[in-house]
């Protein structure tokens, strides 16, 4: 059997990822702060005697695009918008620190601040939980104020301050939670200067269109895969018959 055949099914699963990836990015084209998937396609060079014939290839998701979503106005005190190139800090599902810019925030039935995903959201000490209160409110620099039940709407108390990460100088990679993590582990330093916007929100940076562009472009590609192999099939077939002895 021609070797070509397997180079086209390679091509196909390689297609088939990209295609589950750009979907991905496009049902999250309204999800709080999400981040777009880049795809890349590698060829795989094999190692040994012969002839660079036939190369497989192989598809991964390298990285992901860090512009900036556009930034809407809400008015909601829990809502927060992260401009720039910093992060927030939360708690991942392992215990370990990850990072998001989802500023839907809320108040667990515990008192735990979380983001609309239901990461605990991180300050100085860990997870930032708020008491009984009033009204909470968020200030520029992501400290946490409230006015406790029953207290003095004129001094509000301060809980607590969000850590604001940047993530310049770092390698940071996008996890399957869709938080962003240190390759390779450890935590971002916390950036003082870092500032939030209180009663905004930043959405998706999908691209619609592009995507859309992107599925069809990789439709064909698949379409070409697929081609490749029913050359390799009537090409063996060819061959099979050339053997054939005469009856």
């Amino acid at each position: 059997m021609d070797k070509l055949i397997y180079t086209a099914a390679s091509g196909l699963k390689s297609h088939m990822a990209a295609q589950a990836a750009i979907a991905n990015n496009m049902a999250n084209a309204s999800t709080i702060g999400f981040r777009a998937e880049k795809i890349n396609f590698n060829s795989l060079m094999l190692k040994g005697a012969g002839f660079d014939s036939r190369q497989p290839a192989s598809e991964e998701v390298t990285d992901f695009d860090r512009s900036a979503g556009a930034i809407t106005t809400t008015g909601r005190n829990l809502d927060i918008a992260i401009p720039g190139d910093q992060w927030m800090a939360v708690q991942a599902n392992d215990g370990t620190e990850g990072y998001t810019r989802r500023g839907d925030l809320n108040i667990s039935a515990t008192g735990v601040l979380e983001t609309g995903d239901g990461f605990p959201v991180m300050g100085s000490g860990g997870p930032i939980t708020v008491p009984p209160a009033t009204s909470v409110s968020i200030a520029q620099d992501g400290t946490i104020s409230i006015i406790p039940v029953g207290g003095d709407a004129k001094n509000p108390q301060v809980i607590g301050r969000i850590k604001l990460a940047s993530a310049q100088g770092s390698q940071t990679i996008k996890g399957l939670d869709n938080l962003i993590h240190v390759q390779g582990g450890g935590i971002l330093p916390t950036d003082e200067n870092a500032q939030c916007i209180s009663g905004a929100l930043e959405q998706s940076n999908v691209n619609m269109t592009q995507s859309l562009v992107d599925m069809i472009e990789n439709q064909r590609s698949y379409e070409v895969q697929a081609n490749l192999m029913k050359s390799a099939k009537d090409m063996d077939e060819s061959a099979a018959s050339v053997m054939r002895m005469p009856s």
